[in-house]
């Protein structure tokens, strides 16, 4: 007859303390990053908390409010026009996407696909105007527009947009130089003019860029604030919210810590549904945006 041999009896002690010594491994291994993570998430944490304290309680030092006030988000409408600086705020960060994205898709393509005499020229200059510091163009820009009379508006936010950006110009031209030159070649054989072979052939293959290139100019314009402080600063009108906030903290409000802080994470909240929601297609356009060229 056969004997049955008993199970080994497992040494929950020993597991445990193998477990511990894994995860002590873990966070030794990524304690650069972690400490990395705690100061970026600090500030916000401590905004969040600010966010929910009383008057009194905001800007004492203290970490967690006692008690909870909700309704000082409310409380941002009376302190302040808020729904009126976020409407200029979309506006400006919407149509400056679009026609960041509309005027650069051309530029990109010609100087990507297209062979004509002094284009490499022409794009040595384009990445020039990245290194022109903003300051140095403000004052005769600050003239033109004055005497177009836009000084006051969003026009002199949202239409330089419509003439293309250094930077989207060239994360585009690169991801063209990555496509197949027989894709573009065949469609070319095919009776296809430059203008269909963008329009129909490299723009849908492109779309993770487009994307890419977008959202940059989205967050760009949405975070702006030299721009708008230059040229809508004295406007009750035409000021965005990072400009709100910032006369916000300056006017009758300067102690309350809690409206500032509450008022930031609304300001703050669109941005990170967005970049969660297109967080995939973000990524997608940056890695397939090569640096062929």
């Amino acid at each position: 007859m056969s004997t049955l041999t008993a199970p080994a009896t497992v040494d929950a002690p020993a597991v445990q303390a193998r477990a511990g010594r894994r995860t002590l491994h873990v966070v030794a291994e990524h304690a650069p990053a972690i400490a990395l993570a705690v100061v970026f998430v600090a500030p916000l944490v401590i905004s969040v908390l600010t966010a929910f304290m009383t008057q009194r309680q905001a800007g004492t030092g203290s970490l967690f409010p006692h008690p909870w006030r909700w309704n000082n988000f409310g409380a941002v409408f009376d302190a302040m026009p808020f729904l009126h600086d976020l409407y200029n705020t979309v506006l400006y960060a919407v149509l400056s996407a679009v026609g960041t994205v509309l005027s650069s898709v051309p530029v990109a393509y010609a100087l990507s696909r297209l062979r004509w005499r002094g284009r490499e020229v022409v794009f040595l200059l384009v990445l020039a105007t990245m290194m022109i510091p903003a300051q140095v163009t403000s004052l005769p820009l600050y003239v033109l527009y004055a005497n177009l009379h836009w000084i006051g508006s969003l026009k002199p936010l949202i239409v330089p947009s419509f003439f293309g950006d250094a930077f989207s110009i060239f994360l585009l031209r690169q991801f063209f130089m990555t496509l197949p030159s027989e894709m573009i070649e065949a469609a070319r054989i095919d009776g296809a003019n430059d203008w269909r072979i963008l329009l129909r052939v490299v723009v849908p293959v492109a779309k993770p860029a487009l994307a890419a290139v977008g959202l940059f100019a989205f967050l760009y314009a949405w975070n702006d604030f030299y721009n708008p402080l230059l040229y809508t600063g004295n406007s009750t009108t035409g000021q965005t919210l990072a400009v709100a906030l910032s006369q916000l903290a300056k006017s009758g409000h300067q102690g309350a810590y809690q409206l500032q802080m509450a008022a930031s994470l609304m300001f703050l909240a669109p941005v990170l549904v967005i970049f969660f929601l297109a967080q995939r297609v973000f990524v997608e356009g940056i890695t397939t945006t090569g640096v062929k060229g």
